[in-house]
């Protein structure tokens, strides 16, 4: 007879198996032994996918970018006490997300819990409402062991994290171990593989009307680029939404939607996603006079900001035609309008003549070669590089609404952590995406993973740039818009009457870290562009962990 604390990690992992989870991130600790041990045994066997990190917030964040790409849950197994609550930033940005990752918190058994034994809190709720599923297991023993347990617990596990009965979203499995809390693996359980039934949602019906808009927040997916093509409406796609791409695209449409003649004549908007990056938007849908439908998410909360939307569940579905002639003239022309009233802003004064003197060419490649880097020739940059077979993930600083303001359409895989819009755990999720997308994911993808971001956001999460011996290292690109600090604060009302260096210390922050000598530490390379020349040779595709530093100026 094995140990039961062995016994039962080794049944929970091959019931997940069995219903199609391939991916655990884990960090060591003593309590859950059982769990790692069993985890790297499937590992062994060619079942799972094991990453283990040190730091709890970072696989937090890993996990999450894993299941960002692989649109699966992962699993998470982190020791007791403050292990479980370094977790508490990924679990919120994952409820706010619908993003589904289950976690196996390992636990002191009921006995030692509440007399002050050591690494010991009450981690049940620890989460609060962010997680909504929660069981607490008692502890495995030959005498009391429930051989129907593990596959209970893992089903209701994946159905809660899946959102096969609500939202997807972080769920939690509790689990106490007694001493001795580990022993032998001693064999693995045959695994056959089940098609699970998917999930059929009812769908809504959306039915045509004049002077409407499509708006395509954060995580939208292709689905609102499809609904503005059929209804022929314009198309407000943010940059991370997935739906930045198609002719009906209106890519400046924070000036479009000030102006009366064509923001102030929209009378219904339907939303899709979370838009987070302007505030024309949610002011449009305050108006009155604005009809609203928002399409549901994936999302712990429809986005709603005026408390006055029609929350409608997915897929939607458009009305059989019944418009006459004329009205399709108008559904054209409005869509005209602000698709060439957008090209009309983005459009570049006019250039110089051509150098036709002796060397003019070469002066000209010479002084592109030297242009400075700005924010915007930045995002534009990181844009132009990345294809669809890459991935691209942007943090939350000035960079992400540099890009939504200028960025053209472009079919590419876009993520952000944009459910609660944190800076913190930027660097763990790309990694995880690349991972993903690069180690067996359902896309296959051959590409690149960048990661655009800034400064204090690269310095936050710095830690994720660790990879133990034996963990893979996926082909990915950190560029760091290195300001010196904090400018997103500058834009802040506040600043022009701040005092300048009250102000500087406690918002902007500033820093002078050496970037080289960061990724010399964590045994990434390090390119330094300096300027737009520098920019794009660095942005080459490259094998190996890449630290791209881009200084830019504060103002």
């Amino acid at each position: 007879m094995g140990n039961p604390s062995t016994d039962f990690a080794v049944a929970l992992f091959g019931e997940f198996i069995r219903r199609g989870v391939r991916d655990v991130v884990l960090c060591p600790g003593s309590r859950s032994q059982a769990l790692a041990l069993a985890a790297a045994a499937y590992e062994s066997a060619g079942l799972l996918r094991l990453r283990v990190r040190i730091d709890e917030r970072v696989a937090g964040f890993l996990a999450l970018g894993i299941a960002v790409e692989s649109r699966t849950p992962v699993l998470v197994v982190t020791t007791s006490g403050t292990a479980v609550a370094n977790l508490h930033p990924a679990v919120l940005e994952a409820n706010h997300a619908g993003i589904p990752i289950i976690l196996l918190t390992a636990d002191r058994p009921a006995e030692l819990r509440g007399i002050g034994s050591n690494q010991t809190t009450d981690q049940v709720g620890i989460f609060g409402p962010a997680v909504g599923w929660i069981r607490d297991v008692e502890a495995p023993s030959h005498t009391g062991f429930d051989f129907s347990l593990p596959g209970e617990l893992a089903h209701e596990a994946f159905s809660a994290a899946a959102g096969h009965s609500g939202q997807p979203g972080p769920v939690q499995l509790n689990l106490s171990f007694r001493e001795p809390l580990s022993g032998p693996v001693e064999g693995l359980p045959t695994i056959e593989h089940h098609d699970w039934p998917e999930v059929l949602r009812d769908g809504a019906t959306i039915e045509r009307s004049p002077h409407t808009v499509v708006i395509a927040g954060d995580a939208s997916g292709p689905e609102a680029e499809a609904l503005a093509h059929e209804l022929g409406v314009p198309l407000i796609a943010e940059v991370s939404s997935g739906s930045r791409f198609g002719p009906n695209l209106v890519v400046a449409y924070r000036q479009l939607l000030r102006d009366d003649d064509l923001g102030g004549r929209i009378e219904r908007a339907i939303v899709f996603g979370h838009p987070t990056l302007s505030r024309e938007i949610p002011a449009l849908l305050q108006r009155a006079d604005v009809a609203v439908t928002v399409v549901r998410s994936a999302a712990a909360e429809a986005y709603n900001p005026g408390h006055r939307a029609t929350v409608v569940a997915g897929p939607v579905r458009v009305a059989a035609q019944s418009s006459s002639p004329s009205a399709a003239t108008d559904e054209r022309a409005w869509l005209g309008r602000w698709v060439q009233a957008s090209r009309a802003l983005l459009e570049t004064a006019p250039s110089e003549p051509p150098d036709d003197s002796p060397g003019g060419l070469a002066r000209e490649q010479l002084a592109a070669f030297r242009q400075p880097v700005t924010r915007v020739l930045l995002a534009q940059a990181v844009w132009r590089a990345t294809w669809p077979h890459d991935r691209l993930v942007l943090g939350a600083s000035r960079l992400i609404r540099e890009a939504d303001a200028v960025v053209p359409g472009k079919k590419i895989p876009v993520h952000a952590n944009r459910g609660l819009a944190g800076i913190d755990g930027t660097i763990a999720t790309g990694i995880g995406i690349a991972l993903a997308s690069q180690g067996g994911g359902p896309s296959g993808a051959s590409g690149i993973t960048r990661v655009l971001l800034g400064d204090l956001a690269t310095l936050y999460d710095a830690g994720a740039m660790l990879f133990g011996g034996g963990e893979a290292r996926p082909r990915i690109q950190v560029i760091v818009g290195n300001d010196g600090g904090g400018t997103i604060f500058d834009s802040l009302e506040v600043a022009a009457s701040a005092d300048p260096s009250s102000f500087d210390r406690v918002q902007f922050t500033p820093q002078s870290v050496d970037l080289a000598a960061l990724a010399a530490a964590y045994g990434w390379d390090y390119r330094r562009a300096g300027n737009a020349g520098e920019l794009d040779a660095a942005l080459a595709p490259s094998a190996s962990p890449v630290l791209i530093d881009v200084p830019l100026p504060r103002r």
